[in-house]
């Protein structure tokens, strides 16, 4: 995969924060630690819910190249068909092993994780397995009835603030679980350090809990803002946690007002704030979906610009994800784990590169 250092390279003179830290760029590269993943299902009886999760853990195992549909049970053969119709773009290998060991150290922050609508638990998988790699326990959950398979089937829900609240519920639902160390590899959770971030409905939906539970230390949006009118339930001023926004520029799904909500959330943000824009990035430039179905081409090939309608290529897909997954794990190590290097990446990005960065305390 192409490197991110032509992106990201700055002289450390111009780098470094008032602390004098230099940017920490091991964000942008599998960190130390091997990952392991496991599925599993948890059931809400008060509301009559019952919900797929996906973990993402550090592990002594020896990790493997592992087929992405294999961390998919009862659809494994629906996503190998999916992945066999569609373009490059979409993720096929994943490098982890399933189900395996836990380590012998820890506790690790945690990290939850909300899909977009109509995607699943899997739809930021790179970006999840970057964060076990550098020591944090990731669980992502799917929201049952609002899936790519919901979609496919005919039976999906609307796009609305009432199934928001229902998201929210998800998602803290699976928090108290890990709380109460009553899901697989909860033992490892340090509940003192929680994050949370999502993809486009699930970025609303990280707002939603950052806004309700205090457990939650720091929120992080991809491609959707927090607070926006088409989809009411968070209030931006709520929020008491650091926050980041991720901007695709193209994203022609949400469109460029939906970038001017995010811009104007990251304004508005009443806390320590960092927002990212990625140039020529498509609504699932970051997404292990790119491409997977017709509705996730947005970021995959050749496109149309949402700005003037011009014809050009979007980034590359692969380089998408990597650059979610290292700002995503930057923000998270600064937020959770006050890192100086990666607070001093996260603020290191001259205006003048390909990928800026801004920062308000």
């Amino acid at each position: 995969m192409r490197s991110l250092a032509p992106l990201v390279s700055c002289a450390l003179a111009a780098c470094t924060t008032a602390s004098g830290a230099a940017p920490d760029l091991s964000v942008e590269a599998e960190g130390p630690r091997l990952v392991g993943t496991s599925h599993g299902t948890v059931t809400d009886d008060a509301r009559g819910r019952t919900l797929d999760y996906q973990v993402w853990y550090p592990t002594p195992a020896e990790p493997s190249g592992v087929q992405i549909e294999r961390l998919e049970d009862a659809r494994r053969a629906d996503y190998g068909t999916l992945l066999a119709g569609a373009p490059a773009c979409p993720t096929r290998v994943a490098r982890l092993t399933i189900e395996a060991a836990k380590p012998d150290d820890g506790p690790f922050p945690v990290v939850l994780f909300s899909h977009c609508h109509e995607c699943t638990r899997l739809s930021s998988a790179s970006i999840a397995a970057r964060l076990a790699s550098h020591g944090f326990l990731v669980y992502a959950v799917e929201h049952a009835g609002n899936t790519l398979w919901d979609q496919l089937a005919g039976t999906g829900v609307p796009l609305n603030g009432e199934f928001l609240e229902v998201r929210a519920a998800d998602v803290r639902f699976v928090l108290d679980r890990i709380a109460a160390r009553d899901l697989p590899y909860s033992d490892l959770a340090d509940t003192a350090r929680v994050g949370m971030f999502g993809h486009s409905f699930g970025a609303v939906t990280t707002g939603r809990v950052a806004q309700l539970d205090a457990r939650i230390s720091a929120a992080l949006a991809l491609n959707a803002p927090f607070e926006n009118p088409l989809i009411p339930g968070v209030t931006l001023a709520e929020i008491k946690v650091p926050v980041m926004f991720v901007v695709a520029q193209e994203d022609n799904s949400i469109t460029e007002l939906g970038n001017v909500l995010m811009r104007n959330n990251f304004r508005d943000a009443p806390v320590e704030a960092w927002k990212l824009e990625m140039p020529d990035a498509g609504h699932w430039s970051v997404s292990d979906l790119a491409g997977l179905v017709p509705a996730f081409a947005p970021g995959c090939g050749d496109g149309t610009r949402q700005t003037d309608g011009a014809p050009f290529t979007y980034l590359d897909p692969g380089l998408g994800r990597s650059i979610g997954a290292s700002y995503v794990t930057a923000f998270f190590r600064t937020t959770l784990l006050q890192d100086a290097g990666t607070r001093a990446y996260l603020d290191a990005i001259s205006p003048t590169t390909a990928l800026v960065t801004e920062h308000h305390r």
